[in-house]
């Protein structure tokens, strides 16, 4: 262990992964940042303290050594630290690009006490990216135990659950219902923040471990879970969060409105930027609103830009202060030239003769006391309301669970809201043999959340199906 650095011996100020400048990425859907080279790596980790009990690991919702591969990449071992990472965390590339870290392990750094916490995130992605330029190093694997798991969706969380549970020698088979594998990742999550290269690898890493994945396979109606269990000793339920919630105002079934969901979705998975090689269109108009204030508004007001709107206007209904995105994508995103409009709060959309939209009604707000968030509770103003002029309406307000993948499973216990009931400490829901988390477990979860939630539910599972007796088991009956 490096000896505990004086205060005056750190550097205070993080050294800044380069980014491409706003005017030259808003033409294209390459990444934004560029990475760190060795040497800035290098100098970047030597900000670390070495503390002794690690605040920084804590903070990791899966339990990452933080500062211990800061450590090793600070000696110049990049694969030592990526051995390490990988310990916890078989997706090191794709948790160092989207994880929010200034709320997790860079947030508990005391680096950042006095002044800017050690860029853990930029390290993480820094020594993924090695190693798939340099060669990927797979972890060890158990020998097998007789025993299997369905993980039904390919997003972080199964994603986390097939890593953990492969690698104790369970044969591991995720059903994807889309027809790549890669979940949020993939059809949610920009090209420009997430590219999909990245998460290739990162799953292709995974099958090589030996986990199988099967596409096209809608649970609820391909198989159902009762299904699963007949084949599997267990099932794992990572479906997130799909159906999208919109705003119940007169005008959201005009030409021109999407769900962030779909506008995303068409524009990431079906590939609708690269029109017209790839024969999805994605009708984006001049003027453009998305509704919303989180990760996901940012991701589609960019997309937006990126797809040839003249004009993109973020609505939100609180300011800026009390976004939910992640600071980082709310710079990108007013960098490269989205005009947010705060304190105004949908009412109406207008179409023309045509149904198509030609503008938004807005209402000004003010904020009242905090709600259950803890931010302050938005209130319209009277006598406030205004148009704007738009062609094109993106909602970006939240998801809620499917119910397809439940509807078919009576004895599976849901809350009010349509979500699967869960054991927290466990991930177990009420159908012996069935565990769930991520978004679809009622978390709002970000990725890394997810995948804490598929490490809490791997170790579940794994004790679950151990003991049982083999000549019981699913796998003895196939």
């Amino acid at each position: 262990m490096a000896e505990v650095k004086t205060k005056k011996e750190i550097q205070p100020i993080r050294i800044v992964m380069a980014e491409r400048a706003p005017e030259i990425r808003v033409l294209d859907f390459k990444e934004v940042p560029v990475g760190y080279s060795d040497e800035q790596a290098i100098s970047e980790a030597g900000r670390c303290l070495g503390c002794k009990n690690r605040p920084c690991r804590g903070g990791c919702p899966v339990g990452i050594d933080c500062g211990g591969f800061v450590e090793k990449i600070a000696q110049g071992d990049f694969y030592g630290a990526v051995k390490l990472v990988k310990e916890k965390n078989l997706l090191p590339a794709v948790t160092g690009r989207v994880c929010p870290q200034t709320e997790q392990c860079e947030g508990a750094c005391l680096v950042g006490k006095k002044g800017e916490a050690v860029g853990i995130g930029g390290l993480e992605r820094f020594v993924a990216d090695y190693e798939m330029k340099h060669g990927v190093v797979l972890p060890d694997k158990a020998e097998p135990t007789g025993r299997s798991v369905a993980v039904v969706g390919s997003g972080p969380s199964g994603l986390t659950v097939a890593a953990d549970l492969i690698q104790l020698g369970h044969e591991v088979v995720i059903y994807e219902a889309l027809h790549e594998p890669g979940g949020v990742l993939i059809y949610g999550i920009p090209e420009f923040r997430m590219p999909k290269r990245i998460v290739a690898a990162q799953i292709d890493d995974l099958k090589k471990l030996g986990v199988q994945i099967k596409l096209n396979h809608v649970i609820g109606k391909t198989f159902t879970i009762d299904d699963l269990l007949q084949i599997h000793d267990a099932v794992f339920l990572g479906v997130g969060a799909g159906a999208p919630v919109f705003l119940n105002i007169p005008g959201e079934n005009l030409i021109g409105v999407y769900s962030a969901n779909e506008y995303l979705t068409r524009s990431n998975l079906m590939r609708a930027y690269d029109f017209p090689r790839w024969d999805t269109p994605l009708n984006v108009g001049k003027k453009v609103a998305v509704i919303g204030g989180g990760n996901v508004a940012m991701d589609a007001s960019r997309t937006a830009l990126r797809l040839g709107a003249e004009k993109v206007y973020m609505i939100y209904r609180r300011t800026r202060t009390e976004m939910p995105a992640r600071a980082e994508e709310v710079r990108h995103t007013l960098e490269e030239g989205v005009e947010l409009l705060e304190l105004r709060n949908p009412t109406r959309i207008l179409g023309d003769q045509e149904s198509r939209v030609e503008a938004i009604v807005l209402n000004h707000m003010r904020l009242g006391e905090a709600d259950k968030s803890g931010r302050r509770r938005p209130q319209p103003v009277p006598d406030s309301e205004h148009s704007l002029e738009v062609d094109t309406v993106v909602i970006a307000i939240g998801q809620k669970p499917n119910p397809l993948v439940t509807a078919a499973t009576l004895d599976l216990q849901m809350d009010k809201y349509g979500y699967i009931k869960i054991d927290h400490y466990t991930m177990a829901t009420s159908k012996e043999g069935v565990y769930a988390g991520g978004d679809i477990a009622g978390w709002g979860a970000n990725v890394i959340r997810a995948m804490g939630d598929g490490r809490k539910a791997a170790k579940s599972i794994h004790d679950y199906i151990m003991s049982i007796g083999l000549a019981g088991n699913a796998v003895a009956n196939r």
